[in-house]
């Protein structure tokens, strides 16, 4: 059975899950790594959805505040074990529903170029390409993309 959990980055199975992204990206990104890795810190990330199938912590997602409207989303990453299965729009899915709690109605993030599963995914979800925002701005590898919600 498949469940989702609201939770905080204090959360041992985010945690975990976020050292085996970590891992994927270390290798997509290649000597890249060290710029974006700067930017996933766990700091000011509050909200966080870590989904599980029977008991197991199998993928997450995370949201922070990025201005009055919008949130970033942050951390995305499904065990490759499940992936192919949905659980990805799931995630993402639970992650704007509860920034639309909050009243925030605009969603962005940065993806990258050698992440096409991902960009896939976003665009399917609503997601448009924009153009690359704040630390990203002149990085020819990222992906900038924004939803805005009704």
């Amino acid at each position: 059975m498949q469940t989702i959990k609201r939770t905080t980055t204090d959360s041992k199975d985010f945690q975990k899950l976020v050292v085996l992204l970590d891992q994927d990206l270390a290798i997509r990104d290649g000597e890249d790594h060290a710029f974006y890795a700067q930017f996933d810190k766990l700091e000011k990330i509050n909200h966080v959805i870590v989904c599980y199938q029977d008991d197991v912590a199998i993928g997450c997602g995370a949201f922070k505040e990025y201005d009055s409207k919008t949130v970033e989303i942050k951390r995305m990453f499904i065990d490759p074990d499940y992936r192919g299965k949905g659980i990805a729009s799931t995630v993402l899915g639970a992650l704007e529903t509860w920034a639309k709690e909050f009243n925030y109605n605009s969603f962005i993030l940065e993806t990258g170029k050698n992440n096409p599963v991902a960009i896939a995914l976003y665009k399917k979800s609503g997601y448009k390409i924009i153009p690359n925002y704040d630390q990203y701005e002149n990085i020819e590898t990222s992906v900038c993309l924004k939803k805005v919600s009704n």
